[in-house]
């Protein structure tokens, strides 16, 4: 969460708080998502049945041009988006683990608050259970509740509003990557960045 607190002056009683979910709401170090990210090159290379180091090659190259891996399979290669999620989100999570600070600290939060994550509902809804910090969230609204159209593109924040009723002036939204953070920014919100040490973050 870092270690200045972010102003709540401002806040109305019902603002809303917006949080990424990978490497946001649990340390980068834990290497939660560097999990997911082997397990999107092994999909690619098996559904491709081409080496992992050609696979790593498709997995950069979706990434920069369509936001996410994800995008690029379904625009380019018609990928089944179910099939993908449910392979690269099959992994370990017991590196994470309940973390009191960041439940008082959500605790001490006034509002509404919200996951608005790239990756599956059922993919947050483990980890916040992991992280014990489930009840604090009103909703997940996930890849698909975007019709898989990922962040930064505009249309997935617009959905989120509309979904649940937030008012941008009166949101704060909690990111790992700045690219993420523009189009809060530009919609009126209030923006915090996640800073850690991954270069693809930046």
């Amino acid at each position: 969460m870092g270690e200045k607190p972010v102003q709540t002056a401002g806040l109305r009683e019902r603002g809303a708080w917006i949080f990424d979910l990978d490497n946001t709401l649990y340390p980068a170090e834990s290497d939660v998502f560097e999990q997911v990210r082997l397990r999107m090159g092994d999909f690619i290379a098996n559904y491709f049945s081409i080496s992992l180091e050609e696979a790593r090659l498709v997995q950069r190259k979706y990434f920069r041009e369509y936001g996410t891996t994800l995008r690029g399979l379904m625009t380019v290669d018609r990928v089944d988006p179910h099939l993908f999620l449910d392979y690269v989100h099959d992994i370990d999570l017991g590196r994470i683990g309940p973390d009191r600070a960041l439940d008082e600290a959500l605790s001490g939060l006034p509002g509404r608050k919200v996951v608005f994550t790239n990756a599956s509902a059922s993919h947050a809804e483990r980890v916040l259970q992991r992280l014990g910090v489930a009840d604090h969230f009103e909703g997940v609204f996930d890849v698909a509740a975007a019709d898989y159209v990922p962040k930064p593109e505009d249309a997935p924040y617009e959905a989120l509003i509309a979904a649940y009723g937030v008012t941008p002036e009166n949101a704060v939204m909690v990111e790992d990557m700045p690219i993420n953070l523009g189009p809060a920014h530009r919609r009126g919100m209030a923006t915090v960045l996640v800073k850690n040490d991954l270069d693809w973050s930046g």
